[in-house]
């Protein structure tokens, strides 16, 4: 699923190199963000079917020579694991949109579309 550079406008925190994005959960859709200006870089996860799951990618992540494993537990009452491969994490480098699936915990998965700006 690609994001368009509205919707990421509109989910991302202003003055944050590092952002912090969660959905509020709820049925097949992506969770989203709270509206606000759009900083200067910065990535914008959204996470299907959330029920509190919170993913942070630090943008010198985008730059690693090897694979990211991040844990999303945030105020679920269980975690999953989420690896972005290095070609991924070039990917969301160059500004192009990302979408992986969590590890299952207790019988279930989530879908994750990640875009960044890197300036």
């Amino acid at each position: 699923m690609d994001i368009s550079r509205k919707r990421f406008v509109e989910t991302m925190v202003g003055g944050s190199a590092l952002l912090l994005f969660h959905g509020c959960g709820g049925g097949g859709s992506y969770g989203g963000g709270m509206p606000n200006p759009m900083p200067a870089s910065g990535c914008a996860p959204m996470i299907a079917e959330n029920h509190g799951h919170v993913l942070v990618i630090p943008l010198s992540d985008l730059d690693s020579a090897s694979d990211k494993i991040y844990d999303i537990h945030g105020t679920a009452d269980h975690t999953h694991s989420v690896t972005l491969i290095v070609q991924q994490l070039k990917q969301l480098k160059a500004g192009s949109t990302v979408t992986v699936t969590t590890s299952v915990t207790l019988a279930h998965t989530h879908a994750i579309s990640v875009s960044c700006i890197v300036m």
